[in-house]
């Protein structure tokens, strides 16, 4: 690796995103436009039928949110032409060969770009296979195939996540997934197959005319089979796994820089602190708990929740462009992440949610604050059901009861109460490869691109050096006030 001025290198590129309603890519576009003004065109690549739709949604779904406020301000009734001149909206889709992209606008991209960000994913633990396989593994490599089409590319940075791991403890490095190999040490992995499975259980789903919900319901459950028998936890990081996969076994010469965020929370500093779309792991804990709804989670005491905020993931993103804008065949690996060099554990992260919220409750749809009550950390699956048997069971069964008597006067309540012990295990047994997590991400490549930024005086407008976040400050000022305000 080798550092120089990031604003120079910049200038004049030509970048393409995939993504781009994601959380993360909005994050990077914004901050290419605000501080690398000079670089010369930005590809958003974006699911839609048309150009004309492609513009519409980056316009009112990317470029008109609180996230470009900063830029608005700074550029004023400038910033239509300088997004008509620097970004060009492209209707495509990453699950299609090509993209999707029209042939004309494919040559002349082709032509011009310098560097290709993948970020383009999806991210529920659960999702349908067919789609996973779709977007985190077919689509990694229809923008690999894209990528080598470019004549003057640079690199592909593709945003993967840490837990491609699945639930390995001690530390864990940063280094290649070899293709084929399981984590639990099964037979060989053959990604083919795991598509030609979707393709004849699909198949087999039509032949007996299931209904969507059965075809939806199938998909999801055959994710979590093929995942656990292969050793990683769920559907995501199966899916991710094998993306990464493929990418490092058919790059052939290109150059590929593999960024693996931990968990992504809401912007520490830039363009403004606090802003976030969508809810993570501890998250959905916290907020229910604000909202009265939760009062209880799953996870052990010491296991250390590893969080970085998204600001600091998007300006790795940069710091590694910058720092392998030479050719290398050497797959670079990224963990950007806490756990080394800054922890915080899973009940500290709780406890602070719990403080925030006795002292600013959360205000009702009728105007009332919501008193909150004791929060219980449970160390396993049998506690939780032990507490649920003596907390929730007996009023389940009055309500049951009651119901029958009063000739279902009581449905709403009695379906309300099952609703909530429902959600309250399937969180529980869907968050507990992260909230019983036994791993260390080692980052020693991620910190020497740190010492990169530092050597060129980037650190400051690029930092993404997590022993400067204060847990407690960020947390109780920032990143809950932030959930409160952009996610509720």
């Amino acid at each position: 690796m080798e550092s120089c001025c990031i604003e120079q290198f910049l200038e004049g590129k030509t970048i393409f995103i995939t993504g781009v309603m994601g959380y993360l890519a909005k994050i990077l576009t914004e901050k290419i436009l605000r501080v690398h003004p000079n670089v010369k065109k930005i590809y958003l690549l974006i699911r839609a039928p048309d150009s004309n739709s492609a513009k519409q949604r980056i316009n009112s779904e990317v470029i008109k949110t609180d996230l470009f406020g900063v830029l608005r301000e700074k550029l004023g009734a400038n910033l239509h032409g300088f997004i008509e001149d620097k970004v060009v909206p492209v209707a495509g889709d990453i699950g299609c060969d090509s993209l999707g992209i029209n042939s004309e606008l494919k040559d002349e991209m082709c032509r011009e770009i310098d560097i290709i960000v993948n970020s383009a994913a999806t991210t529920r633990f659960d999702e349908r296979y067919d789609t996973a396989i779709r977007t985190n593994v077919l689509g990694a490599m229809h923008v690999l195939n894209f990528s080598k089409q470019c004549s003057k590319l640079m690199m592909l940075l593709h945003v993967s996540t840490a837990y491609v791991c699945g639930e390995k403890e001690g530390l864990i490095l940063e280094k290649p997934l070899n293709y084929g190999e399981t984590l639990n040490g099964s037979s060989h992995l053959d990604i083919d197959m795991e598509q030609k499975l979707v393709e004849e259980a699909l198949k087999e789903l039509q032949d007996r005319n299931a209904t969507e919900k059965e075809v939806r319901l199938a998909m999801r459950v055959l994710g979590i089979e093929r995942a656990r028998q292969h050793g990683w936890p769920n559907t995501y990081t199966f899916t991710k796994s094998m993306g990464e996969m493929l990418l490092g076994h058919l790059k052939e010469d290109l150059q590929l820089i593999i960024l693996r965020p931990t968990i992504i929370l809401s912007t520490y500093e830039e363009p403004f602190p606090g802003w976030i779309e969508g809810m993570r792991t501890m998250d959905t804990f916290i907020v229910g708990y604000g909202k009265g709804k939760q009062k209880l989670a799953m996870g052990g005491r010491e296991t250390i929740t590893d969080v970085i905020p998204a600001d600091m993931v998007v300006n790795s993103v940069i710091a590694a462009m910058v720092a392998h804008r030479n050719p290398s065949s050497r797959i670079a690996v990224y963990h950007i992440s806490s756990s080394r060099r800054n922890p915080i554990k899973i009940d500290d992260f709780i406890q602070i949610g719990v403080d925030y919220f006795k002292k600013n409750p959360w205000i009702d749809e009728r105007g009332k604050p919501v008193k909150v009550k004791k929060f219980h950390l449970l160390d396993s699956m049998d506690s939780l059901h032990k507490y649920i048997a003596i907390h929730y069971m007996p009023s389940l069964k009055i309500l049951k009861w009651g119901n029958f008597i009063l000739c279902q006067h009581l449905q709403v309540q009695h379906t309300n109460l099952q609703r909530r012990i429902n959600h309250a295990i399937r969180l529980a047994e869907l968050y507990k490869p992260y909230t019983f997590f036994k791993g260390i991400f080692d980052d020693t490549n991620a910190d020497m691109l740190r010492m990169a930024t530092r050597v060129s005086n980037a650190d400051d407008t690029f930092n993404f050096d997590p022993t400067t976040i204060q847990w407690d400050t960020y947390l109780k000022e920032t990143h809950i006030p932030g959930l409160v305000k952009y996610i509720f």
